[in-house]
């Protein structure tokens, strides 16, 4: 048959669009013959006229360029506004440099306005234009920031849906007037369980909830308790402050809301949208509702979920474009994170891991534990996550099991955790220890060893003194204290490798905040004494203190008697350790102490006379009384000597 041939491929439709020579084909979409165009010229009565062949691409060059054309008007069918994109595309390259001036600035954010009117909705669901428009919302004035958000005001929820909208809605949010925040919080009303399942309207609701006032909070939460508070707006606006009040004030009935509250939450932990404070605040509130043996089971049930990693997906199907590809990266290894990893980002996700560590059973916590491998770091170094770890080490018994996945993973990375500083807030600083390396060693500032760490941690979870509170009585350890201490800092040799790197890193840590209180620990041999049976290591971190303080001045480093920190931290040394007060001497001070009589260095000086052992007053009082008599040095008041 004439013009016959296979069938043609979209591949080989794409060759004939970019400009490629075009083969005779058979049976196409229409069902006719292609001809060529001596034969369409035969067709129309004979070789006398001269018909127009479109030019086919030759040259690379040419075939880019023809290609390029056929793509333009492609996405010019495809998409409604392309002509309008590229124009705001070029509008905000300029808008947003650093060199353009304010007035200049104005007046191309409201031609991209003009150009935007009536469009809002349509430009905000793309990932080009709704870039621009945030840039607008951002630096319009005020009166162009209320017409943009009472054009979007009826699609702001539905666009809190999607994957580009949604930080349009946040930066309106955020740049809102009160009564418009206000109109956008009522607007949530009975839809805030069903954003909280959405993994992309779950962060506008928390995005709302953290920039609303203490009443609005209460209104955002309470939809999650019970049907009837979704139903009545006017419900929401009782004056409670927590869970229990509300049951009592508005007669509800508890297992009604406890099977309700299930129904809300489970969800949200099987889809992994557990790093938001609203959510954090849901769990612990349903906790506080159930008695005894209730809590402790509802704690046990979620143990299973928080240990396991994330199933969320995106509404969207993820880009695969190579740009992307680090992102999605980091992205996957979130989400593949234990769930109690991820919610250690709060104090109300710092309360719940502590109390599902509390009381768990031995399997449970064992679980935990094992979950948690390959993650300790991140939360050594994390403002609550600490305190996870704290708690690990104080309750658990299974000090094998904590030696191989906690201790070695922090031994490795010791010199790391002394030298990061807690940064905290005020409202969590009696939280959280002063230093991480408190989590290594498991030991505190002050009196017996756990009674610190037990503080923070029933601080962390509002454990009542009494024990009143159902859920708040944790179950008590087995193990002595002191044994379980003995054997996650002597037996797993973490006390080694700690003296170790303290003595590789002694003068850096004589002058940091956070540095001095771990050599301090260390030196006077541990809480109880912990440090025993090294007692020769502790001697060896003496001398290296000891050397640092001998050094002669330099212009580059400011000396250890001179350092504000160092200087303290050595004169608690002196009057706590009469081993290491005896080393000093001989090493930088006998013969030398005329030239340390003044400023920081003094109280260095002064504290041999001041300590509580004979033997290192008898040391150094032959040089340094004619000192005290001549006037040249001065005991502090006995007030004034710090602790």
């Amino acid at each position: 048959m004439a013009g016959g041939g296979d069938l043609q491929s979209p591949k080989k439709r794409k060759r004939d669009a970019a400009g490629k020579p075009k083969t005779l084909a058979k049976g196409g979409d229409d069902g006719k013959k292609w001809k060529r165009p001596s034969d369409a010229n035969m067709a129309q009565g004979g070789g006398g006229g001269e018909v127009k062949v479109k030019k086919e691409p030759v040259t690379a060059k040419e075939k880019r360029l023809a290609a390029k054309e056929m793509a333009e008007s492609r996405k010019k069918k495809r998409k409604r506004n392309y002509s309008l994109e590229k124009e705001l595309t070029v509008l905000w390259e300029k808008m947003r440099c650093h060199n353009v001036s304010s007035t200049e600035r104005s007046k191309l954010v409201s031609e991209a306005l003009r150009k935007m009117d009536g469009k809002y909705s349509e430009i905000a669901g793309s990932h080009v234009t709704a870039r621009v428009l945030q840039t607008c919302v951002k630096l319009c004035s005020q009166s162009e920031r209320d017409a943009i958000f009472e054009a979007l005001q009826p699609d702001l929820l539905t666009l809190s849906l999607k994957k580009y909208a949604v930080f349009l809605v946040k930066k309106l949010i955020k740049r809102a007037t009160k009564k418009q925040f206000e109109w956008f919080i009522s607007s949530l009303h009975g839809r805030v369980a069903k954003l909280l399942r959405h993994t992309i309207g779950a962060s506008v609701v928390d995005f709302a909830y953290q920039l609303a006032t203490p009443p609005q909070k209460r209104r955002l939460l309470l939809e999650l308790y019970s049907t009837e508070l979704q139903l009545f707006t006017d419900l929401t606006g009782q004056k409670t402050h927590s869970l229990l009040e509300t049951i009592s004030n508005l007669g509800l009935q508890k297992s009604s809301v406890l099977q309700h509250m299930t129904t809300v939450i489970y969800p949200i932990l099987e889809k992994g949208i557990v790093e938001y404070p609203i959510v954090h605040t849901a769990v612990l509130e349903y906790f506080t509702i159930a008695d005894k043996t209730s809590a402790t089971d509802v704690i046990r049930q979620f143990i299973p979920l928080l240990t396991q990693g994330s199933s969320a997906i995106d509404g969207d199907e993820p880009s695969v474009a190579p740009e992307l590809q680090k992102k999605l990266k980091a992205k996957k290894k979130r989400l593949t994170e234990p769930l109690l990893v991820r919610i250690m980002n709060t104090r109300e996700g710092l309360k719940i891991g502590v109390s599902c560590l509390k009381h768990g059973s031995a399997k449970d916590r064992k679980k935990i534990i094992k979950s948690l491998k390959g993650h300790i770091m991140k939360l050594a170094l994390s403002d609550y996550g600490c305190i996870l770890l704290v708690a690990i080490l104080s309750i658990v018994d299974d000090t094998k099991l904590v030696t191989k996945i906690v201790i070695q993973e922090l031994a490795k990375h010791l010199k790391q955790l002394i030298f990061d500083k807690d940064e905290a807030s005020e409202s969590a600083a009696e939280d959280i220890p002063e230093n991480k390396v408190d989590v290594a060693t498991n030991k505190e500032q002050d009196g017996s060893e756990g009674m610190q760490t037990e503080n923070k941690v029933d601080a962390a979870t509002n454990k009542e003194q009494d024990g009143s509170e159902s859920m708040q009585s944790a179950s008590d350890s087995k193990k002595d204290p002191f044994q379980r201490r003995h054997e996650l800092l002597i037996k797993s040799e973490l006390a080694e490798v700690l003296i170790q790197t303290l003595i590789e890193n002694v003068g850096e840590l004589l002058r940091t905040n956070f540095g001095k209180d771990v050599l301090h620990e260390v030196a006077v041999g541990g809480e109880d004494n912990i440090l025993e049976g090294i007692t020769d290591r502790i001697y060896s971190l003496h001398n290296a203190i000891a050397s640092d303080a001998a050094r002669p001045k330099t212009e580059d480093t400011e000396h250890a008697f001179d350092n504000y920190h160092s200087s303290r931290l050595i004169r608690r040394l002196i009057l706590e350790s009469p081993a290491f007060a005896a080393i000093l001497w001989k090493k930088a001070l006998e013969g030398k102490c005329k030239t340390w009589a003044d400023g920081h260095s003094s109280k260095v000086v002064a504290a041999f006379l001041e300590s509580p052992d004979s033997k290192v007053r008898d040391l150094a009082k032959a040089e340094l009384q004619p000192l005290v008599d001549r006037g040249i040095l001065k005991i502090p008041d006995y007030k004034a000597v710090e602790k």
